[in-house]
């Protein structure tokens, strides 16, 4: 975990997990580079919150992500978030309580899931495919750690790989144009 610049109140934080993401990003927006993983994502976040004297505006987390469905190419700001390899199912059927609610960031309709493994199979890519239209390995944590310090949070993913048994080759081929990518959407958005 790193923070490029500064935070500010004035300012969001955008939280990428790889600085292969983060390449084209200009220097006037605070980066936070977490590392791989929900645990990484959520500690990074709520380390930048402990240690800073500064609070920003709110995060960005961007990066890249699987498209569960072939028309899921391109750039996404997403809607909901979900956390697919918790079993709430079984945890609310043995305590009553849900652990692993989707959250509802915005009213856009494309819905990510978030899990500690690349996707890059056929069956877990159906069986995703069932309850959203990405998948990444970030954002659910991110948006948890941004609700809970109770700062606005956007999640904007631009589609590296078919989350299928070519993910891995077509993931290194492609994150300098996602991460070109995401920085227009920067520039253009924030």
């Amino acid at each position: 975990m790193h923070l490029r610049g500064e935070i500010r109140p004035d300012l969001p934080l955008l939280v990428v997990a790889l600085e292969e993401e983060a390449a084209h990003l200009d220097d006037r927006l605070p980066v936070l580079v977490t590392g791989v993983g929900k645990v990484n994502a959520a500690t990074a976040v709520a380390t930048m919150a402990l240690g800073s004297t500064s609070r920003p505006a709110g995060l960005v987390n961007l990066g890249t992500a699987g498209a569960l469905r072939a028309q899921a190419g391109g750039t996404h700001e997403v809607g909901t978030v979900r956390q697919h390899d918790l079993d709430d199912e079984t945890l609310y059927a043995l305590t009553g309580r849900r652990f692993a609610p989707p959250i509802q960031l915005t009213e856009q309709d494309v819905c990510l899931a978030t899990g500690d493994a690349f996707v890059a199979d056929p069956q877990t890519r159906s069986r995703l495919a069932a309850i959203a239209d990405l998948v990444d390995m970030e954002a659910y944590a991110v948006a948890v750690a941004a609700r809970q310090l109770q700062l606005p949070v956007r999640v904007v993913k631009h589609v590296s790989d078919a989350a299928d048994d070519t993910a891995a080759a077509s993931w290194r081929d492609t994150v300098d144009s996602c991460a070109r990518a995401l920085a227009q959407w920067v520039r253009t958005h924030l």
